[in-house]
């Protein structure tokens, strides 16, 4: 039986002996392990496929750990854990205590910096750079960023610092023509000019081929070579902007050919100042589902490793998929209504819109403190602009929502989707601050559906509303209610009676169908709790909580985010003005915490925000003992107590 060569890697000392068609066969049976692992796991697919010859060829040139490799976002860093002792834990990708899908300096030390957000690793990159030449060390650092990230203002700043410093950095472009979708923008336009075809770089390949062969002379007309190609450059490209920034620039280079790769990094090795490896690959290689929809296999939950379909179907459509169809039938309502997306059109279900209205979609790329000041200035001149944004993401633009939306009051509208905890992503991804972080906003208003037929009513509101308003809600699907045919608005600030009871249980969003289902177990134990789905954490529906706040009662709130300052902390806030002291109040929600690698519903399982969590923190809060099991019958007919009494 033939052995493979990833059988013998445990980490990439192990690589380093090996021939190129050695590392040729070990690209394959990654991709082969990779695509096995993440078809029943889920994960970013497309992305690391992509990548496997680069990362390869990183590791064989490059001596991790001591030399820092930096991967901006993270999400294409599958070969970088197979290659580094994480091999036989690659079953685990994403799941409950298993490995990260991103890089995790606790999990590993060739894990240089922990990264989930784009365009963040050539500051990083820097900061490494300069601190050890101040420690008077030795190693490499290399930052390896997608053409995506760099649509990101803050890998400009990066960028324009290095060239200032010349810090000896190694930059890897990534040049997919991708981020989550295809990139955007003028520099994307420049990458694409540069590369100029793929014909340019097939006749760069083989024209070292041939020069290689030939005995003698072919490393020194290469060489010859380099040095008319950087003439050529500098011909047609006399504005190159990597070079006047400062940093030398290489490429295009074949991102799938592991001996110019690894010619490539040797040569950058020698360089005493910043130099750009511009590389040329292309997202899903080696498997055509992926390679032919690059979107869909971004992030993919388990799919049918021969077909591509997705295991999981439902009918009952995903809260983006809502968010998508909305928009489109309020856009037809309403000329004003613009969309816009920080290079997420398909993640944030907005592609149909962009179909049917493309001169009123605007995709700004990675670029979500743009895209906020952009909708100002929409919003200023009368029109309605929607921002849909990841919840995680709009943290990067808290200063231009402060600012540049609430000060002036504008009409903005921001749509949060992946609110509350995230499947599989860990704590870069995670939705749980923007109730903490938006509430203290002026003039802003936040909303929370309970289910998929209110949220839509909930867009259509804060259209209406003529302030700045969020609208928050989960990853995944709704819970298959039936929509309303027409669309109405809500009353500002008015919340929703769902039970009634003697004391206060108030559930915000996601979490007032666990809540109302708790209530309902408890009624049976003797608690009688009013179940409120509160809309709004700002404005409160004052008047309705302080119905229920009387003296001796209890007053819960329950929300998918962090507690500490969060819908909670405002209902206390409100019951500390109304000087209602002499009742009972607990707010139930997340901890501030670094959350794990995990699925959703256990991550809300682990913190008691399911409905048998919120049934025991109920219980305790109120004194409560669990019941005691019910007596069943055995297998006789006669009875036996719930403890059994069994051998």
């Amino acid at each position: 039986m033939t052995t493979k060569i990833i059988d013998r890697v445990r980490s990439p000392q192990d690589i380093k002996g090996l021939t190129t068609k050695e590392l040729a066969q070990l690209a394959r049976e990654i991709r082969v392990l990779i695509l096995e692992t993440v078809s029943k796991t889920g994960g970013h697919l497309a992305a690391n496929l992509g990548v496997v010859e680069l990362t390869l060829a990183l590791h064989y040139v490059f001596d991790a750990p001591k030399d820092k490799i930096i991967w901006d976002v993270g999400h294409q860093c599958y070969t970088h854990k197979i290659l580094t002792g994480r091999k036989d834990r690659f079953q685990g990708l994403r799941q409950f205590q298993g490995i990260s899908g991103f890089p995790c300096i606790e999990e590993s030390e060739y894990d240089a910096y922990n990264t989930g957000h784009a365009s963040t690793a050539l500051s990083a990159a820097l900061g490494l750079a300069v601190a050890r030449d101040k420690n008077n060390q030795d190693h490499h650092v290399i930052a390896v960023v997608g053409d995506g990230s760099l649509t990101g203002g803050v890998a400009w700043e990066a960028l324009n610092q290095i060239g200032h410093l010349r810090e000896r950095i190694v930059v890897v472009l990534n040049f997919n023509e991708m981020s989550i979708s295809p990139s955007v923008g003028a520099m994307s336009k420049y990458l694409t000019y540069l590369v100029s075809g793929q014909h340019y770089l097939r006749i760069k390949d083989q024209a070292k081929s041939i020069l290689k062969s030939i005995p003698g002379v072919g490393w020194t007309l290469i060489k010859a070579g380099r040095a008319l190609e950087d003439l050529i450059k500098k011909a047609f490209f006399p504005g190159l902007v990597f070079e006047e920034l400062g940093i030398r620039y290489i490429g295009p280079v074949q991102g799938h050919s592991l001996g110019s790769l690894v010619e490539v990094f040797r040569e950058a090795k020698t360089y005493d100042g910043p130099v750009l490896i511009h590389c040329v690959t292309h997202k899903g290689r080696g498997y055509s589902p992926a390679q032919e929809n690059p979107e869909k296999f971004h992030g993919t939950g388990p799919f049918d490793l021969h077909t591509g379909e997705l295991r999981e179907k439902s009918r009952i459509p995903t809260f983006s998929r809502v968010f998508g169809e909305t928009m489109v039938r309020l856009a037809e309502e309403d000329p004003r209504v613009l969309a816009i997306t920080a290079a997420m059109p398909d993640g944030t279900g907005l592609t149909p819109y962009a179909e049917r209205f493309p001169d009123r979609f605007y995709d700004v790329g990675i670029a979500e403190q743009h895209a906020v000041n952009f909708a100002a200035g929409l919003a200023l001149c009368r029109f309605k602009p929607v921002v849909a944004v990841y919840s995680t993401f709009l943290q990067r633009a808290y200063d231009q929502i402060y600012h540049d939306v609430s000060l002036m009051d504008l009409p903005v509208v921001f749509a949060l989707d992946r609110s509350g905890a995230v499947d599989d992503e860990g704590p870069t991804h995670q939705g749980v601050n923007d109730i903490v972080y938006l509430r203290s906003m002026p003039n802003m208003i936040l909303m929370a559906p309970k289910d998929e037929n209110e949220f839509r009513h909930m867009i259509k509101s804060a259209l209406n509303y003529g302030h700045p308003a969020a609208v928050r809600y989960p990853k995944g699907r709704g819970l298959g209610v039936r929509l309303d045919r027409n669309l109405r608005v809500l009353p500002l600030g008015k919340a929703e009676v769902l039970k009634d009871g003697r004391d206060l249980l108030l559930a915000y969003g996601s979490l007032v169908a666990p809540a109302l289902a708790a209530a309902r177990r408890l009624e049976r134990e003797g608690l009688s709790f009013a179940v409120v789905n509160a809309r709004f954490a700002k404005p409160l529906d004052e008047d309705l909580i302080l119905r229920w706040a009387k003296p001796g009662r209890a007053v819960i709130t329950v929300e998918e985010g962090i507690a500490a300052g969060g819908f909670g902390g405002e209902v206390r806030e409100l019951l500390d003005r109304e000087r209602r002291f002499d009742l009972k109040f607990k707010s139930l929600g997340f901890p501030i915490a670094i959350f794990p690698v995990a699925k959703a519903a256990e991550i809300r399982k682990l913190y008691g925000l399911d409905e048998d969590g919120l049934v025991n923190q109920v219980r305790e809060f109120c004194g409560r003992k669990p019941p005691r099991p019910a007596a069943r019958k055995d297998g006789k007919g006669g009875r036996r107590s719930g403890q059994g009494q069994g051998r």
